[in-house]
């Protein structure tokens, strides 16, 4: 990787009207010259194979994120650097035209982003998500994004045209029911409130919308597992989830240092009602566990989310099938002569 001289100012661009203010932090940015940009996802408990994440790090700065052990592996920390050394794949849309033309690639869903947020500020610049979902498009192959960002209001046109072409599903991380509490633990995330209207926007388009509540936070966060449905399927949302919060490897120093400073009175309550539904542990590395809890305080917080959504009217049935629309474009003008 090479570090780029001069980083954008993320917030300086025509899109900022759908960000928040900056920040104070300053961005140290690197180009990562990346052969394949399809990550492949062998966790057996995860809905998805593949991936797409045009960026690495993440300016959102969430206090949770499990993402933030993988900064590691390029040589940087998991705590400041994850948020300020942030990796940019400029060839992103390229390398996924050209996994696209591969004999072996047959149309599977590809998820924006595995790791971390595609619609982070820096999207803002150099539109490397939007670029892939044009790619995607053009394939008809289809996609499913997780984010915490207003910016994928800039993208509609091309939701569009997945949506009525292959397939596309948004689910809008929001974990917490207030603005104030979500600075404390994302801090350069678009506000709750900014989160739900973009969801009402996509909604109001046509284009399918989902809620994550990701993650549950055990004492800080359960009880606003109502208030986040009924506001969601206010917002056109038709799809829910939740999982637990995972404190892997150096995730867990970061997050309770944080925690400490932002909550200094519900530290205790965090770290023991999170022992509770640990089985005396902060975390659980072992698939199919590691993203639900266990034990009578994990039932009472399984039983709200199920009740809050049946009764705000959620379909029982999630899933929803994958279409077959993958196509070649080349092949499919070839195919008229």
């Amino acid at each position: 990787m090479r570090e780029i001289s001069n980083p954008p100012n993320p917030f300086e661009s025509q899109h900022r009207d759908l960000l928040e203010p900056a920040g104070t932090a300053k961005l140290t940015l690197y180009v990562d010259e990346s052969r394949e940009i399809l990550s492949r996802n062998d966790s057996p408990d995860l809905p998805f194979r593949w991936s797409v994440n045009p960026y690495r790090g993440c300016f959102h700065a969430c206090a949770y994120c499990y993402a933030r052990p993988s900064h590691e592996y390029w040589g940087f920390g998991a705590g400041t650097d994850f948020e300020n050394k942030l990796v940019v794949k400029k060839n992103a849309p390229q390398l996924l035209r050209r996994a696209f033309e591969k004999p072996s690639w047959h149309g599977e869903l590809i998820i924006f982003s595995g790791n971390t947020d595609c619609y982070q500020p820096l999207e803002a610049e150099y539109g490397l998500t939007r670029a892939c979902l044009e790619v995607c498009a053009d394939y008809r192959n289809p996609v499913g994004i997780i984010t915490k960002g207003s910016l994928v209001l800039r993208d509609l046109d091309v939701l569009v045209r997945l949506h009525r072409e292959a397939s596309v599903l948004v689910y809008f991380s929001i974990p917490f029911s207030s603005d104030d509490v979500a600075r404390q633990v994302e801090p350069h995330v678009p506000s709750t409130t900014k989160r739900f209207a973009a969801m009402k926007a996509l909604s109001d388009a046509g284009i399918p919308t989902g809620i994550s509540i990701a993650p549950v936070i055990p004492g800080l966060n359960e009880n606003d597992i109502p208030e986040l449905l009924d506001r969601a399927y206010c917002a056109g949302a038709r799809t829910a989830t939740h999982s637990l919060l995972r404190l892997s490897g150096s995730l867990e120093p970061v997050f309770l240092e944080r925690m400490r400073e932002a909550f200094p009175e519900r530290i205790g309550k965090i770290t023991n009602r999170l022992r509770s539904v640990r089985g005396g542990a902060l975390t659980e590395r072992r698939f199919f566990k590691r993203q639900a809890g266990q034990g009578p305080y994990w039932e009472l917080i399984e039983q709200l989310f199920a009740l809050a959504k049946r009764r705000v009217g959620f379909p029982e049935d999630d899933l929803s099938v994958i279409p077959r629309t993958f196509r070649r474009p080349r092949l499919e003008q070839a195919s008229l002569f």
